[in-house]
């Protein structure tokens, strides 16, 4: 039917979700794409969904533009890279998982899928599967076996798949033998994974031993020295001649602050400091590297 025909709530409804389309596809403004969602899902209001406060004067074509619009809006956060919003966006519209419609749900498990997030989707998904009224739905099947591909097997999940399955009524035994088949496969192939890690973090380790044992040895062979050369260094000092260059020192002081260099009683003290100083630089010195010394 025509938009003008609908209620003027479904009308409103229709015109934000036709422009939230054009926004999303055209102009690629996704802010405002979600903007128009979320005003067409408000003017729904909260009866307009699968939930016990659904009226029973409301049509079904407001459960599909709510939907609908749902489907507008995680594309849009999708593009702007606000996937980790979108289960928690779309959940304030239908308060529980077991009302959200099936497109709504197929959507949100192939794009957790997609950023490698399935976990987000393993209750949510369980919630859903275990109701009542969805196990009638046409589409049930198909989101069972979604659910067990994108999210329960890439956990490793398989007693809980395989339980799934056995239970589930939608499926004839051949179906059954047939995604019991594809857990065992997948379970084989996790196991091989998970061996060759372990075998990977085994040698990773090996070689982190190895190195930090070549760098420790390394490390101690500097220390010894390092050691051995501050005790030669060490040694070298206690032979100094502490106590003449400390008397040298005071008898400059004395020299310089107490006595006139210029007096003839101060020629003695003179001289002897000027001994005491030979024989100090002397003994500091080698004499190969020794400075000139000026009378």
């Amino acid at each position: 039917s025509e938009p003008l025909s609908w209620p003027p709530v479904s009308a409103q409804a229709a015109s934000l979700l036709e422009e939230a389309a054009d926004l999303l596809v055209l102009h690629r403004d996704f802010a405002a794409a979600v903007e128009r969602c979320e005003a067409g899902c408000d003017s729904l209001g909260p009866g307009s969904g699968p939930g016990p406060e659904r009226c029973e004067r409301v049509p079904g074509v407001s459960a599909e533009l709510k939907c609908s619009l749902c489907v507008v809006g995680i594309q849009a956060l999708a593009e702007m890279n606000r996937w980790r919003e979108v289960l928690s966006w779309v959940l304030q519209y239908y308060q529980v998982p077991e009302h959200l419609p099936p497109k709504v749900l197929e959507l949100c498990i192939l794009l957790y899928s997609k950023v490698r997030e399935p976990q987000v989707m393993l209750e949510v998904g369980s919630s859903w599967l275990s109701d009542q009224t969805n196990k009638s739905l046409p589409e049930y099947s198909s989101l069972l076996e979604l659910y067990l591909l994108h999210v329960l097997l890439p956990l490793g999940r398989f007693e809980g798949a395989e339980e799934l399955v056995r239970g589930c009524d939608v499926f004839d035994s051949e179906q059954q033998l047939a995604f019991l088949g594809t857990i065992c496969e997948s379970r084989c192939q996790w196991t091989q994974r998970e061996e060759m890690h372990s075998a990977a973090e085994e040698q990773q380790d090996a070689a982190t031993e190895t190195v930090l044992g070549a760098l420790s040895q390394k490390l101690l062979t500097m220390l010894t020295l390092l050691r051995r050369a501050l005790r030669s260094m060490s040694s070298h000092f206690y032979l100094l001649p502490y106590k003449k260059m400390l008397l040298a020192t005071f008898l400059l002081y004395l020299v310089v602050v107490r006595l006139d260099p210029a007096s003839p009683t101060s020629l003695p003290f003179i001289y002897k400091l000027v001994q005491l100083f030979r024989q100090a630089w002397a003994a500091v010195f080698s004499p190969i590297h020794r400075p000139p010394i000026q009378d």
